[in-house]
């Protein structure tokens, strides 16, 4: 499964975590992606979407 919404495209992000002495190593952050049962077109389908397009309706959740 890609980490990657397939509605709003939110993915991967990466960067560096500082320590408390400033030394810098690389680090990521995931989006919160979940799997869920999305109705479109009139058929039911499986799709990775993030909790943001889940919270603000941008899917059709099946029953």
């Amino acid at each position: 499964m890609s980490r990657k919404c397939e509605v709003c495209g939110k993915g991967q992000v990466s960067g560096n975590s500082v320590s408390h002495s400033n030394r810098h190593t690389r680090r990521k952050w995931n989006a919160n992606i979940q799997s869920v049962r999305i109705e479109e077109n009139g058929r039911v389908r499986k799709a990775s979407v993030c909790t943001a397009c889940i919270r603000s309706n941008k899917i059709n959740r099946a029953n």
